[in-house]
């Protein structure tokens, strides 16, 4: 199923790594917030969203080479919603680490 209905391959392909991880961590954030609230339809909803984001990222050819990172933050994630977090990450950990692709990509763009 497809979820970004306006999002098309070659637009997301346009995307620097950055702006794909950049884009991944504010539905990632989004999914964090909403369960820490207790609506746990829109947290679902947003990490579905992530997740398709993820998987796009890892189909554009221009990250075939890193893939391992990109695959392991998927299945870190997923550990951290759907199972035990044995990873032991944390909703300060997520942010963390999508605010380096966040400054990247406006470094990117001259922002």
């Amino acid at each position: 199923m497809i979820l970004h209905k306006t999002l098309s391959l070659d637009h997301w392909f346009s995307f620097s790594i950055f702006e794909q991880l950049a884009n991944i961590g504010c539905d990632i954030s989004r999914a964090i917030r909403w369960k820490n609230k207790g609506n746990l339809e829109y947290s679902h909803e947003a990490f579905e969203r992530a997740l398709e984001l993820i998987d796009l990222t890892v189909a554009d050819p221009k990250n075939r080479k890193r893939l391992k990172e990109i695959l392991r933050v998927r299945e870190v994630f997923i550990d951290f919603f759907l199972y035990d977090n044995e990873y032991n990450f944390t909703d300060e950990a997520w942010e963390k680490y999508f605010l380096a692709f966040n400054y990247a990509a406006a470094l990117e763009r001259g922002t």
